[in-house]
């Protein structure tokens, strides 16, 4: 409980002392038909203080109940309700009605049940807004006291995003009610209202500031200042005023006291200062809104035109003059629960940081200009058409006029940029209006889901859907648990021993991943490793299993085995810079022979920029490192690549071995394993399950083979144990 006493203490005295010193309180409602809970909760939590506050208890005994004490009580912060009262569900309906009827979604509501057959946990937890939901019995108090403290954070952190949210509505609001006056004079007094309203001050202030004759001129301010507008602050019968002026624009700093305070404005070419008389002193959070708002008073100084621009600055793109993200979020809202038949479509622009970086950045920004003005050409129907972010686009489109080829076709016409004809291609989102949220963001997000799974699935265009969201949730709770169990240690390299056909003599073995899923069984890596890719995990994962192998070849060279290690090697991996050093120098720390590391790399990985793969090839090569294709023959695109790249073997892919010979004749592998003795190098068959599959690679001429047959993957103790076995 160490964590919780940081939190809150067990006061020792009494409540009459409490209350002298603790002016404010935590106010639970405990509802339940049982009046001996009541008793029991409010003892279990007496003398109980969070953050300087104790608990003040309300009481109900029923569901109705419940709802009258939390409609004349708003301030009520934790909701500890029973579920089966005069109904089976009848704290369900409570949770219903105070979501949807009070419209109070800051109380943080602690489901409590003696019977929990009634409503089971993980149906009532899925669709109904509660913070936490505990039988009574598992209620101690020590239990109690920690979901309540849990509760309370909760509640003040909503409660504090609330009055954020309701103090930058302020500083838009105020900021609109100063835009688009015309002459100083009414702007300042704009100016003077709001921040008085900003800062709950009364309406006595003015605005002052040099003029090109330098003299300090009063532009305006509140009524009782309209007579000196234009005129020399001097005049004013008012020193205490002048002075705190003068000191705010000679040390170029706000000056505050208890009475007044005095905000210095600086803009392009002037300097300005606003005074403003105070009842009380602003808080903390009241200057720092009051200084966003600053800003904006700022731009009106240089010209208070200019602030019918302001508007435009926020809400459109500096580049295509086309609305912003900014503007989408708030416009996107009005079509929540709309019936137009809309769709919300994204498109990014595939590869756009490659066009950046090798065109430059000249060229990227014509491209983007390009790609707005045929949007706009080609869907003249469309509505909001928006820069969402640096090469994404969003519109909304007539669903019932959509062709899906038609509109991909429209966007992938070659672009004339500047010199360069650009093909173009994108990955497009879409989200239909029934999918719609009534926050713009929300509704952003879920095209993002689509746009999202259209790129890792490398297709075109995706539709949101229910179950695309939860299986992106999925994955991103996969990774996550991948992460937190990489740092934890808690992955695995186990290893699969590779033979020489002739002989069946161990002659290396391979390092594969594996992930124990926590309940004795083990994640298929053909599900962990691509969401690690994407993630960029697969990164680091890589270089720890390339640790591992070097770990266990310095045993077996230590214990006078000669045999390699093969590592999987990514297209992430191999992006990294300078990849060869960063192997190179893992080996070196390790101190194993470099040729007995072999490095297993995919075709999709030479075929990734070819030329910088060969030199990492080459450059690994040379410090001895050998190099396998691995799967090869299952997505080569061209074999006269193959003549160029430093590789020692060819491993044929499971895919071409499992059906010998009953469905296959072998005539693939034949294949591979005539081509790899032309070219000089090593074939080795993965997957090899049955004798009779032995048989026919032995007599094509494979080298090497692994498989079930033999051996399968084992953990480094087993694969030790093994190797004892078969000297």
């Amino acid at each position: 409980m160490a964590s919780e006493q940081d939190d809150f203490l067990f006061a020792e005295h009494d409540d009459q002392a409490q209350e002298e010193a603790i002016s404010t309180f935590w106010d639970v409602l405990v509802v339940d038909d049982d009046p001996e809970i009541h008793s029991v909760t409010k003892l279990a939590l007496s003398n109980v203080e969070f953050w300087g506050r104790n608990i003040r208890f309300f009481h109900a005994y029923s569901g109705h109940e419940a709802i009258d004490v939390l409609r004349e009580n708003p301030s009520i912060s934790i909701l500890l309700l029973d579920v089966v009262m005069e109904t089976d569900d009848a704290g369900l309906k409570v949770v219903q009605r105070v979501r949807d009827e009070l419209k109070n979604d800051a109380v943080r509501i602690i489901l409590r049940t003696g019977q929990p057959g009634y409503a089971p946990e993980e149906k009532v937890i899925r669709e109904y807004d509660i913070n936490d939901y505990k039988m009574k019995t598992e209620l101690t108090r020590s239990k109690l006291v920690t979901s309540l403290l849990t509760a309370i954070r909760s509640y003040q952190q909503i409660c504090e995003l609330e009055a954020q949210r309701e103090a930058l509505e302020e500083i838009v609001s105020a900021s609109r009610a100063i835009l688009g006056y015309s002459d100083m004079q009414t702007f300042s007094l704009a100016v003077i209202r709001q921040l008085a309203y900003l800062l709950h001050a009364p309406e006595d202030g003015l605005v002052c500031g040099y003029l090109e004759d330098k003299q300090l001129t009063v532009f305006g301010g509140s009524e009782q200042y309209q007579s000196f507008f234009g005129k020399g602050i001097e005049q004013l019968d008012n020193g205490r005023t002048i002075m705190q002026v003068k000191n705010c624009l000679e040390s170029e700093s706000h000056q505050f006291t208890p009475h007044d305070v005095t905000l210095l404005l600086e803009s392009k070419g002037r300097k300005a200062a606003i005074y403003l008389e105070l009842e009380a002193e602003p808080s903390a959070s009241q200057l720092k809104f009051v200084e966003i708002f600053l800003t904006n008073v700022c731009v009106g100084l240089d010209n208070v035109k200019l602030f019918n621009e302001l508007r435009n600055v926020a809400y459109k793109d500096a580049l295509t003059k086309l609305p912003n993200r900014a503007n989408f979020v708030e416009k996107i809202a009005e079509y929540y629960k709309g019936n137009e038949g809309l769709l919300f479509v994204l498109i990014d622009i595939a590869q756009f940081s490659d066009i950046n970086n090798g065109l430059g950045q000249e060229v990227g920004n014509l491209l983007l200009l390009s790609v707005a003005e045929r949007i706009e050409l080609e869907f003249p129907k469309a509505k909001l058409v928006s820069r969402i972010g640096a090469d994404v686009f969003g519109l909304l489109l007539p669903e019932h006029s959509f062709d899906e080829t038609l509109f991909q076709d429209s966007l992938t016409v070659p672009y004339q940029v500047g010199e360069h004809v650009l093909t173009i291609h994108f990955h497009i989102g879409i989200c239909k209006q029934g999918d719609f949220q009534p926050q713009g963001l929300e509704t952003l997000k879920l095209a993002y889901i689509a746009l999202n799974q259209a790129k890792q699935s490398s297709i075109a265009l995706d539709w949101y859907t229910a179950e695309l969201e939860e299986r992106m949730a999925w994955k991103l709770g996969l990774i996550r648990q991948l992460r937190q169990d990489f740092e934890q240690r808690k992955l695995e390299v186990w290893y699969q021993p590779q033979f020489a056909i002739d002989q069946r003599r161990v002659i290396g073995c391979e390092a594969l991943l594996r992930w124990p899923s926590g309940n004795g069984s083990y994640i298929s890596p053909a599900i962990f490793v691509p969401l690690a890719e994407n993630a960029g995990l697969i990164v680091e994962i890589g270089q720890w299993v390339l640790e591992q192998a070097c770990q266990l070849q310095k045993k077996l060279a230590d214990s006078g085995r000669d045999m390699s290690v093969a590592v999987n090697v990514s297209v992430p991996q191999f992006k990294v810079p300078n990849y060869a050093q960063q192997v190179r120098d893992t080996i070196l720390a390790f101190d194993v022979v470099p040729s007995s590391i072999e490095l297993e790399v995919t075709e999709s990985v030479l075929m990734d920029e070819v030329n910088t793969v060969v030199r990492t090839l080459q450059e690994l090569q040379e410090f001895g490192v050998e190099v396998a294709i691995d799967d090869f023959g299952t997505g080569f695109s061209s074999l006269s690549y193959l003549q160029k790249l430093p590789i020692s073997r060819l491993k044929i892919d499971r895919a071409f071995i499992k059906d010998i010979p009953e469905q296959d004749s072998g005539a693939i592998a034949e294949l591979v394993i005539s081509l790899g003795r032309h070219l000089g190098l090593k074939t080795i068959a993965e997957g090899v399950e049955t004798e009779e599959q032995m048989g026919v690679l032995e007599k094509l001429g494979c080298d090497e083979v692994q498989g079930f047959l033999l051996a399968k993957p084992m953990p480094e103790q087993q694969l030790l144990s093994f190797l004892d076995k078969t000297k």
